[in-house]
């Protein structure tokens, strides 16, 4: 039984934490403990929660809303790494090392979080080292998926990558509440094409293929998926 499974009838945070991939292997008694140190946090549109290169003294689990990751190149063009969402989790490196950030994440909407001190996590490891193996391990998992994503993606058409990436966000939706169908999604031709490695042409043009197949619709700054279970058609 998961972590999820056990708190499922517990306090709303000790369910979010249960949800988070790095604390899956955590039981109720050790996500009892991580709730104590959170500290509720909420963000306005638009507004920078870190920029890359600050201090990384904490790391945030996203409750409601949406945030996403960006780099920022000396030419000054910007590059969008990772969108996050409710149970998502970012920041968390800083539970281990002091190294500065490697992004900038800012809010798309209007974000409630929870916020986790570095040092109150260092401390929690320190009193209960069961904590710190079981973080190790699901850290080593994230890891090999993410390896196992990037293999993926390098034999993988901008087709099928750029499918997989609107798969992601409908699944991530989905976890929030929606649908089946008609599934919006608030997110940019631009953006999509960097989480799918693409150039933004390419990505206008396979968006174009799905729209034309009534597969989905778009709109300034969103796109609505009618036909999710479509998507896996161009996935391979």
């Amino acid at each position: 039984m998961g972590a999820a499974e056990q708190v499922r009838d517990a306090d709303p945070t000790l369910e979010l934490l249960a949800r988070v991939p790095v604390f899956e292997t955590l039981g109720p008694d050790d996500l009892a403990r991580v709730a104590e140190v959170a500290v509720p946090r909420r963000f306005q549109p638009q507004q920078v929660i870190f920029r890359e290169g600050d201090s990384s003294d904490t790391c945030y689990v996203v409750r409601e809303g949406h945030c996403r990751a960006v780099r920022h190149h000396a030419d000054g063009r910007a590059i969008t790494l990772a969108h996050f969402g409710s149970g998502d989790i970012f920041g968390e490196l800083a539970m281990f090392d002091t190294e500065t950030r490697s992004a900038t994440v800012e809010a798309l909407d209007r974000v409630q979080a929870l916020a986790i001190l570095a040092t109150d996590m260092r401390r929690l490891m320190r009193e209960h080292p069961e904590i710190s193996a079981k973080l190790v391990i699901a850290l080593g998992r994230r890891l090999r998926e993410a390896n196992e994503r990037l293999t993926r993606q390098s034999f993988q058409t901008v087709q099928s990558r750029v499918a997989g990436v609107l798969a992601e966000l409908v699944r991530q939706a989905q976890v929030e509440g929606a649908g089946e169908r008609d599934i919006e999604i608030r997110i940019t031709q631009a953006d999509i094409a960097q989480l799918a490695g693409s150039s933004r042409e390419s990505a206008s043009r396979f968006l174009a293929v799905l729209e034309r197949a009534h597969v989905l619709a778009q709109g300034r700054g969103r796109i609505t998926v009618h036909d999710p279970a479509a998507l896996s058609r161009y996935v391979y």
